[in-house]
């Protein structure tokens, strides 16, 4: 089994600032390994509502994650200020799978690498839909 490497920021196309909370460090004084995921869902939505004109509470296209991985390679604790970083790595006709790191601030290299996957559904039939126009716009524009 090959060790992953931590990515650098080179390998990404979009930054925004993650703010640690207090409650995101667990018991061994470190954030826990499941925040990653909710710091994941963040970076990629952000980008989607800045960027692709996602509408997250009346609008008629939704994200569902359907897959999330990830690789850890330091560790990190509040207070301190973090990077979410983002590409995308597959777009598909109903789907797009992000590559997304999550650095210290201004660091070079990744603390935490993942890949996390939105199926974009009808919000009311919850059935597969194509990418909106402005959405695949703004994914493409961050494509690896």
């Amino acid at each position: 089994m090959t060790k992953a490497q931590a990515p650098s920021r080179d390998a990404y196309h979009w930054f925004t600032p993650i703010t640690t909370r207090w409650s995101d460090n667990d018991i061994y004084g470190h954030v826990n390994n499941v925040i990653y995921y909710s710091y994941f869902d963040s970076v990629a939505n952000r980008y989607l509502i800045e960027a692709g004109g996602l509408d997250i509470h009346t609008g008629d296209t939704v994200g569902l994650v359907v897959n999330s991985g990830c690789d850890y390679f330091a560790p990190v604790a509040y207070p301190q200020a973090l990077e979410g970083a983002l590409r995308v790595d597959r777009l598909g006709n109903s789907s797009v799978q992000y590559g997304i790191g999550i650095f210290l601030q201004g660091a070079a290299t990744a603390c935490a690498s993942g890949t996390f996957t939105h199926v974009f559904v009808d919000r009311r039939s919850n059935r597969p839909v194509a990418v909106p126009d402005a959405m695949r716009s703004a994914l493409e524009a961050i494509a690896a």
